[in-house]
């Protein structure tokens, strides 16, 4: 979630994150952080994906960045929220309902949107980096948690981790834990 300048220049190089490497997304973040007026980065874990779905945790986590930018004094309830994509995703986890938007391609057609997908990008590599130190043989540093046939080799050998959605992994015998 960002809270974008409607007066700073547009970083140079902001685009879509899927559409940058990740030595690209590494450099154009701290510029898009910078440009934003405010930004946060929602989560959710895996066992709640598992347990309520992709869908209602895409919701949960930017309900949770609202409340974080909200905490910092951000008018939420006075913004216009745009996601990316057809759906709302996001109303069914307010309480209060708010000013959402939709749009398809918002990540590559507005620059507020891609700053918050290159951030959150960003933001989630590291987090998966960081967790590539407790459990190296996933490999997290370079799959990222990204089905890679080394990962899924990895998960069938040490089984599901705690950082894993079981929801999301194909064979039963993947989803026990080591």
């Amino acid at each position: 979630m960002i809270r974008a300048s409607r007066r700073a220049p547009i970083p140079a190089g902001l685009r879509d994150s899927k559409m940058l490497s990740e030595v690209a997304r590494e450099r154009i973040a701290p510029l898009a952080a910078a440009w934003a007026l405010d930004s946060a980065v929602g989560l959710a874990s895996p066992q709640e994906v598992d347990e309520l779905g992709i869908i209602a945790c895409l919701g949960l986590a930017a309900k949770r960045g609202l409340g974080l930018l909200y905490g910092r004094g951000v008018d939420v309830a006075g913004s216009v929220i745009l996601l990316d994509g057809s759906h709302n995703w996001l109303a069914p986890a307010l309480s209060t309902p708010l000013n959402v938007v939709t749009r398809v391609k918002a990540d590559r057609d507005c620059a507020s949107v891609a700053a918050a997908s290159v951030m959150a990008k960003v933001h989630r590599d590291r987090l998966m980096i960081d967790r590539h130190a407790d459990t190296p043989h996933y490999g997290w540093d370079s799959n990222k948690g990204y089905g890679s046939t080394l990962h899924m080799e990895a998960i069938a050998s040490h089984g599901a981790s705690d950082f894993h959605r079981r929801s999301w992994l194909k064979e039963p015998a993947l989803v026990s834990t080591p």
